[in-house]
């Protein structure tokens, strides 16, 4: 099952060692959140699950009251917070100049760290060792201490992590999804220590907050090594006797795992959430797994997911389900549209390793849009950047009700960047002109209108699919748009639609030339306004968009 600790408490060292009295945590003592702790620090805890099996998270999971068996023989968890906790989400820091997030005192990070190892000294706990990435030139050990009571989320995590390699952790996840955290939004708190390498979670028990805590802190070194972290997926694509590299970077909700897995040309996904983009081009990976959205899931559409998930090995998260050992239903949103599982990515059968492939070559930047945002545009560096740095797209259930259905603006479509966002816009065309890979947006919603409106046209997985392929082999036709400055497609094989191109051409038919007018001057208003916010923006990314 896992090794089995009474009374745990112990730092750096072998299993089994003791941690140093000035390490532990005791009444009146100063608690210490410094670089010292990144050396292994584990609160003491009344009993430790230390690397459980697989089997034996599963056979924990199954103990668990919210938790139903499927009729696909994997576990089900219904939890009480179906999204990301944003606004409870705080960077723990004296220097708060550093950050656009929202920021706590480290007066404040200490006290909490104070409550929530008191607390943990009477809990039975889980720590689970992993790595985020697999080349050995970039590798970070990472921890999740977590109540055995939500086992659940150590077994998502582990689909995630590379497997321990030994040594101690750069980062760590300390989760008590059971203690509340009074005066904060919802009584729930995210603390983010970057220095300390740990981030602290009460009072959510969705294993997004796991997942995303640890990669948030390793968007920090990442950075610090000169690179850019990209919420984004990846994948290769034969053409001829070359493999295209493609980087996918969308919010959650925007397509961006359906655009990874997709298949054109027998492609084959790399990754599917996260990855470091470096000079020259250079890719690292991050994950071993995947966090897929299920809602509206199917075997046609995207077959490949859908195996995964209904695989036993897997784990469902808030997927409608009427009765334990019973179907799921991928289409059932009455609880919530952001149903969620994960899988290893070793389950689709078909994945290159991140270590195995060349430097970037295309970019898609995804934008579920509704108006006038063509299927496809090709940028060029200073567009690109802009872009990339404006993250627009409509929210979904992913970012929880504050978000779903309204227009965001995410700079990098990376809401876990923990330092300044300008930091994001201007590291991107510094990596750009190290190597000038293509850049396209990319809008995977609809244009000429919301979903039951007249003259509204989707733009269907299918065409997704056809232009992705297009852009690899090199066959869509470019025309200048005279309002944005880009270029928009004239042909697409596989698409049989110039409106989903040029919407310009469906507003003009359908009598709506001037609402099209109306909402370029709109966007071209509210995107100089948005920049505004930035004021160490390379002007020529702010240029791009006036």
């Amino acid at each position: 099952m896992g090794r089995l600790r009474q009374g745990t408490g112990r730092g750096d060292g072998p299993p089994g060692d003791v941690i140093p009295s000035a390490f532990r945590v005791s009444p009146g003592i100063l608690y210490l959140v410094t670089i010292e702790v990144r050396s292994g620090y584990i609160p003491e805890s009344h009993r430790l699950i230390e690397n459980p099996t697989a089997e034996a998270l599963r056979q924990l999971t199954a103990k668990m009251p919210n938790a139903r068996r499927t009729s696909y023989d994997n576990y089900n968890v219904q939890t009480r917070v179906d999204a990301r906790s944003t606004k409870s989400t705080y960077i723990v820091t004296d220097r708060p100049q550093e950050h656009t997030a929202q920021t706590v005192s480290t007066e404040e990070g200490r006290k909490w760290a104070r409550i929530q190892d008191d607390y943990i000294r009477g809990q039975e706990m889980i720590l689970l060792d992993g790595v985020i990435g697999n080349d050995p030139d970039f590798l970070t050990p990472a921890r999740l201490i977590i109540e055995a009571r939500n086992a659940n989320v150590a077994g998502m995590q582990r689909h995630l992590y590379y497997p321990p390699m030994g040594g101690q952790p750069e980062i760590t996840m300390i989760y008590t999804p059971n203690l509340t955290a009074p005066g904060y939004p919802n009584d729930r708190a995210i603390f983010v220590d970057l220095e300390a390498g740990i981030t602290r979670v009460f009072n959510s028990d969705y294993f997004g907050e796991s997942k995303k805590g640890g990669l948030r802190m390793w968007n920090k070194k990442v950075y610090d090594a000169g690179g850019l972290p990209m919420h984004a997926g990846c994948k290769v694509i034969p053409v001829g006797n070359q493999q295209r590299v493609v980087i996918i970077v969308g919010l959650s909700g925007t397509g961006k795992t359906t655009t990874t897995f997709t298949k054109q040309n027998n492609s084959k996904p790399v990754q599917d959430d996260f990855i470091a983009l470096m000079q020259g081009g250079k890719i690292y990976g991050t994950e071993n797994g995947c966090f897929a959205k299920t809602f509206g899931l199917d075997p046609k559409n995207e077959p490949t997911i859908y195996g995964a998930v209904t695989k036993r090995d897997a784990y469902l998260e808030n997927v409608s389900q009427k009765e334990d050992g019973g179907p799921v239903d991928f289409y059932d949103a009455s609880y919530t549209q952001n149903g969620r599982a994960t899988f290893e990515l070793a389950a689709l059968g078909w994945v290159e390793d991140a270590r195995k492939i060349g430097p970037a070559d295309v970019l898609l930047i995804l934008n579920r849009n509704e108006t006038i945002i063509p299927g496809v545009a090709k940028l060029d560096s200073e567009h690109a950047a802009a872009y990339f740095m404006l993250g627009e797209t409509q929210g979904t259930s992913a970012g929880g009700k504050d978000e779903m259905g309204k227009a965001l603006r995410v700079p990098g479509t990376n809401p876990f960047f923990p330092l300044r966002h300008e930091q994001q816009g201007n590291r991107f065309l510094e990596l750009h002109r190290s190597r000038p890979f293509e850049v396209y947006l990319m809008n995977t919603g609809r244009v000429g209108g919301p979903e039951g409106a007249a003259n509204s046209k989707k733009l269907t997985i299918e065409y997704s699919s056809a232009i992705v392929k297009a852009i690899a082999e090199g066959t869509i036709s470019w025309t200048r748009d005279p309002d944005f400055g880009y270029e928009v497609a004239e042909r697409v094989p596989e698409i049989d639609d110039i409106e989903v191109l040029q919407p310009r051409r469906l507003y003009e038919r359908t009598g709506r030339a001037d609402d099209y007018r109306s909402i370029v001057g709109r966007l071209k208003q509210e995107r100089v306004a948005e920049f505004q916010k930035y004021p160490g923006l390379d002007p020529g990314i702010l240029a791009a968009v006036r």
